[in-house]
């Protein structure tokens, strides 16, 4: 390891000073095809713009059926949202579904429990470990308490625009959807366990896209952190 990289790691070692508190992170289950995600969605659009919170859209592909492919759908949106269907104790997955933090979900239309949920997490105790990015290709992660079961990193891309989709078939045909911060690219970095460590970022995909990385608990575990390049 070159001398450069070693002294970034020992850095992460540290104790953290008091910093900003990381955002809270609040995730979007939504589908074009979804006749109930409308409102959903262009509530969702108002929390991005609320200061601590960062709106990450996940769209699934499991409504496709009824007609319609989502244009921005990813299987693996669908797995990772099943994740917390288990860790979370829920029945199934549905759509407009919200989780907050990766602790807490309630349905996308109960706006009123969303805000609670969005309120509690930002006056929550946090104790995060320290993220760095180093260049363009690495991000360094510190040493930190690790959740039950482990934690992994993730990189996401997400397209901060407010994208309308003109739907032609299936529960919204006719309707124009409105989507924004859609996740378009996410990337599992590796796994964390407590000790600083350094991880290869890839090549930036498509264009214009915004980045964060996520520290998680495995499997629908809670988000330790999220952080974005200065």
């Amino acid at each position: 390891m070159r001398k450069g990289a070693l002294f970034s790691l020992i850095l992460l070692a540290l104790p953290a000073g008091a910093g900003a508190k990381p955002p809270v992170v609040v995730e979007l289950y939504t589908a074009q095809g979804c006749g109930s995600c409308g409102d959903a969605n262009v509530y969702a659009a108002k929390l991005a713009d609320r200061k601590g919170v960062l709106l990450l859209t996940f769209p699934v592909d499991y409504w496709d059926y009824l007609g319609w492919a989502d244009t921005f759908a990813k299987p693996e949106y669908a797995e990772r949202q099943k994740a917390y269907v288990t860790r979370l104790s829920l029945r199934e997955p549905y759509t407009p579904q919200v989780i907050v933090d990766g602790r807490a979900q309630a349905p996308g239309l109960k706006t009123q429990q969303v805000d609670k949920l969005v309120r509690d997490a930002l006056r929550a105790p946090t104790d995060p470990p320290e993220v760095r990015f180093i260049g363009p290709r690495r991000v360094d992660v510190g040493s930190g308490r690790v959740p039950r079961g482990g934690a992994d990193v993730w990189l996401v891309r997400y397209d901060p625009r407010a994208q309308e989709v003109m739907v032609k078939s299936g529960d919204n045909r006719g309707r124009s959807v409105v989507q924004k911060n859609v996740v378009r690219e996410m990337t599992r970095l590796g796994a964390w366990r407590g000790r600083p460590t350094a991880y290869r970022l890839p090549k930036v995909g498509e264009e214009g896209l915004e980045t964060v990385v996520l520290v998680q608990g495995q499997r629908g575990g809670r988000l330790l952190v999220a952080v974005s390049p200065d």
